[in-house]
């Protein structure tokens, strides 16, 4: 007697997002609905909002990542660890590596790659934040250039100056880790606080236009006072050995001597969309309300690769965890229905339960629940966000391994 093959749900991607899309599955479907697979590149998850820390130096890089089968079960989930080459979604099969896998329905949760826009020397000299072996980089690579400061006969103060490209969400909370770090660097390495240079450059003439003026004058006038000057209004036009031009358009560019150029001032969504022939904005797909791809009814595209237009400021929504994880809620219930056999698919809405940006390990700002908070309590409900999304994503005992406990 034949037996009937279960439908084959694909999940590429186990950042926040695909994470979620499959925590929820394996809650939501029996071993005998259907067979999930979760392909990743790395047999981690790696907390992406917490990069910043790991690139400045002050929280290691594996307190920021947690391996999957811990968040997995076993009997219902089989991962795969391979590189996503692309997908043919006439064959409906994604391209790996070395092998193929088919699907019957198919989640694109592969997260973003960095937008250099083309800025000449931008790839070859800059640093990106974009995953944990990149911010281990960046943090070596700072400790390396003081440390070699220290024992230089002929002093090169370019090895003292950081350049930072952007003022976004990621830009800004590097820079408050960064200007926490800064002191322990330099008493390590005996090295005058004084002669260590920090600009912050960003093209757009707003600072995190998210939020309320009130709040980014708080944060900027904060990272003033630890030593940093920004240039707003003012594009990044070169990035070279020595350091960066940049300045308005129009202008004659001015330069900085630098030793380390970190790049944060824009992402698109990862390559492998573009290459499997989608049509995209970016890297993204723009994607139907219940998150299909339209004209792919077998396709969903989630997390930092999806479009999807805010109706009230006619704007897409920027690629965050927070809309990641809702996308995988929502995901993750809408594929269980089509295993099902049902067709009233849930359209997806962003609850925006609020944004906290940190400015270093004490302080922060944020809008939750529609109040302004900084500093202190600000900070607090940054580290509570984080300790959720362990929870969301793991329970209790992924927060117990991984949480962040020093509330003050």
């Amino acid at each position: 007697m034949d037996t009937v093959r279960k439908p084959r749900v694909v999940v590429l991607g186990a950042g926040y997002g695909g994470l979620m899309t499959v925590t929820r599955l394996q809650k939501l479907l029996g071993t005998n609905d259907a067979e999930i697979i979760l392909i990743n590149k790395n047999k981690y998850h790696y907390e992406t909002t917490w990069l910043h820390e790991a690139s400045a130096g002050t929280l290691h890089h594996d307190r920021v990542r947690y391996d999957i089968k811990n968040v997995i079960n076993p009997a219902k989930v089989e991962f795969i660890q391979a590189t996503i080459e692309k997908v043919i979604p006439e064959e409906k099969k994604v391209i790996l590596e070395n092998a193929e896998v088919e699907y019957d329905y198919l989640v694109i949760s592969l997260g973003s790659d960095s937008e250099t826009f083309g800025i000449k020397g931008l790839d070859k000299y800059a640093f990106a934040i974009t995953n944990v072996n990149a911010a281990r980089q960046i943090r070596e690579h700072i400790e390396y250039q003081f440390a070699t400061y220290n024992t230089e006969v002929e002093k090169d103060e370019k090895r003292l100056s950081i350049v930072v490209g952007g003022a976004g969400f990621t830009g800004i909370e590097f820079l408050g880790e960064l200007t926490n770090r800064i002191p322990g660097l330099c008493e390590e390495y005996d090295i005058d606080p004084k002669k260590v240079r920090i600009t912050c450059i960003e093209a757009s003439p707003m600072v995190l236009p998210q939020f309320d003026r009130d709040l980014v004058n708080y944060a900027i006038s904060l990272l003033e006072s630890k030593g940093v000057e920004f240039h707003i209004g003012n594009s990044v036009q070169e990035v070279t050995e020595d350091g960066v031009f940049f300045g308005k358009k129009g202008e004659e560019p001015e330069e900085i001597k630098a030793g380390t150029v970190i790049w944060s001032a824009g992402v698109r969504g990862n390559s492998v969309i573009d290459k499997s022939g989608f049509e995209t904005m970016r890297g993204r797909v723009k994607v139907n309300d219940d998150l299909r791809i339209p004209g792919y009814e077998d396709i969903f595209v989630i997390g930092d690769c999806s479009l999807i237009i805010n109706e009230e400021i006619n704007r897409p929504y920027p690629p965050t965890a927070q809309i990641a994880m809702q996308h995988g809620e929502v995901c993750a219930r809408n594929v269980a229905k089509l295993v099902q056999g049902k067709n009233d698919l849930e359209n997806f809405s962003f609850d925006d339960k609020g944004t906290v940006c940190s400015l270093g390990e004490d302080d922060a700002i944020g809008v939750v629940f529609g109040k302004k908070i900084k500093g202190t309590k600000a900070s607090v409900m940054k580290k509570v966000i984080d300790n959720r999304a362990l929870f969301m994503v793991g329970g209790p005992s992924l927060v117990m391994k991984k949480g962040k406990f020093k509330l003050l």
